[in-house]
């Protein structure tokens, strides 16, 4: 198992948009993935789940990967929280 951590700072958190695109990568891995808010633990295929993690920009969240590609499943989902979740430019809806 490997585990890192990260903060969002994708200034409208973890939304609907953010969500689906943590389950599409996640499901091109073989690992197992959760990602932990708090005590709140999410399995990273899980979109509700995801969403009731309520990560708001400046959260930490812990990642955790187990299986036979779990370095880069790791990695992955840590870059595409770290780079707002790939929609960096669109505006913020919140502002």
């Amino acid at each position: 198992m490997k585990l890192g951590s990260t903060r969002v700072t994708n200034p409208p958190g973890l939304h609907a948009r953010s969500a689906a695109g943590i389950v599409k990568l996640a499901k091109t891995f073989h690992s197992i993935i959760e990602l932990t808010v708090d005590d709140k633990r999410a399995d990273a295929s899980n979109i509700m789940a995801l969403l009731m993690l309520e990560a708001i920009c400046g959260t930490k969240v812990e990642v955790t990967a187990s299986g036979t590609d779990e370095a880069e499943a790791l990695s992955a989902i840590i870059a595409f929280i770290e780079n707002d979740f790939g929609e960096a430019g669109i505006p913020n809806p919140n502002a």
